[in-house]
């Protein structure tokens, strides 16, 4: 996942109660999360791109799946990623992720 980000990209991740902003953290936040939902999946659904020269935001929803205990479970969430162009690349810079509320009763 890390070559995907930035060296100094920001991540505020579905499951985390804290911002990361450096390597070390982002890391840290996805081995934990892999540890939490093991043989986690990602299945993305609507998405709006948008293109500003060398930056790129993308903003959508995705849906987590993993199995725990024998039992398959999902996690609806809605994403926003900031992108920059580094050379050929294009790098996440910034990502915040947070599970989708249940609607109001």
């Amino acid at each position: 996942m890390l070559p995907l980000y930035a060296k100094d990209a920001v991540l505020w991740g579905t499951l985390s109660p804290t911002i990361r902003s450096d390597a070390a953290a982002v890391k840290a936040y996805f081995v934990g999360a892999f540890q939490a939902l093991p043989k986690a999946t990602v299945k993305f659904g609507d998405q709006v791109i948008r293109v500003y020269g060398n930056t790129a935001v993308n903003s959508g929803y995705y849906t987590f799946s993993y199995t725990k205990d024998g039992e398959t479970k999902s996690i609806p969430a809605r994403y926003s990623f900031t992108y920059v162009k580094d050379g050929n690349d294009w790098k996440i810079v910034d990502h915040h992720s947070s599970a989708v509320p249940a609607p109001p009763k």
